[in-house]
C-alpha cells in the first residue's frame, strides 16, 4: 500500500508534470515538422506529376521523373516516420497541389516546359530545404530519424545544386 502512496506523490509532483508537458509539447512540435515536410512533399511531387504530363516527353521530363522518385521516395519514410508516432499522414497534399498543377498547367499552354522554369522549381525546393531544416532542428528526433532527414535533404540539395548547373549551361 505504501508503494501506490509514493506512487500518486510522485505523479503530483510539479516537477515531474512540467517534464511531461515539455516531452510532450517537444513531440507536438517534431509531430507538426514532420507533418508540413511531408504534405510539401506531397505537393512538390504532384506538381511535378502535372508537368510530366502536359510535357508528353519533351523538354525537362527527365528531371520530372527524377523529382517524383525522390518526393515519393522521402515521403514514404517520413509516413513510416509519423506512424511510429501513431500518426497518419495526408498523401493528397495541401490546397498547394492544386495551385501547383494549374500554374504547371498555365506554363504548358504557352510554351514548353524547359529550361525556363527552372529558376521556379529551385525556388520551390528551396521552400523544402526550410521545411527539412525546421524538421531536423526538433529537438527530440531519434538519432535514426535524424539520419533519416539529414540523408533526404543532402538528396535534394545535390539535386537543386544539378538545376542550378543546367541554368548554366543553357544561359
Amino acid at each position: 500500500m505504501g508503494t501506490n502512496v509514493n506512487a500518486k506523490r510522485f505523479c503530483r509532483d510539479p516537477r515531474v508534470t512540467a517534464q511531461r508537458l515539455l516531452w510532450s509539447s517537444q513531440m507536438s512540435e517534431n509531430i507538426e515538422a514532420l507533418k508540413s515536410l511531408h504534405t510539401a512533399l506531397i505537393d512538390s511531387r504532384n506538381g511535378y506529376e502535372e508537368a510530366l504530363e502536359d510535357a508528353d516527353g519533351k523538354g525537362l521530363t527527365s528531371l520530372f521523373r527524377e523529382m517524383i522518385s525522390i518526393h515519393t521516395d522521402s515521403a514514404d519514410a517520413l509516413t513510416q516516420l509519423l506512424a511510429g508516432y501513431g500518426e497518419r499522414s495526408d498523401d493528397n497534399g495541401s490546397f498547394m497541389s492544386t495551385v501547383h498543377r494549374t500554374v504547371i498547367r498555365i506554363r504548358s499552354l504557352f510554351g514548353n516546359l524547359d529550361s525556363s522554369i527552372l529558376p521556379g522549381l529551385i525556388d520551390g525546393e528551396e521552400r523544402i530545404l526550410s521545411y527539412y531544416d525546421e524538421a531536423i532542428s526538433a529537438s527530440s528526433l531519434g538519432s535514426s530519424e535524424r539520419t533519416t532527414l539529414v540523408t533526404q535533404r543532402q538528396t535534394l540539395d545535390r539535386k537543386i545544386s544539378d538545376m542550378k548547373r543546367q541554368i548554366e549551361v543553357a544561359a
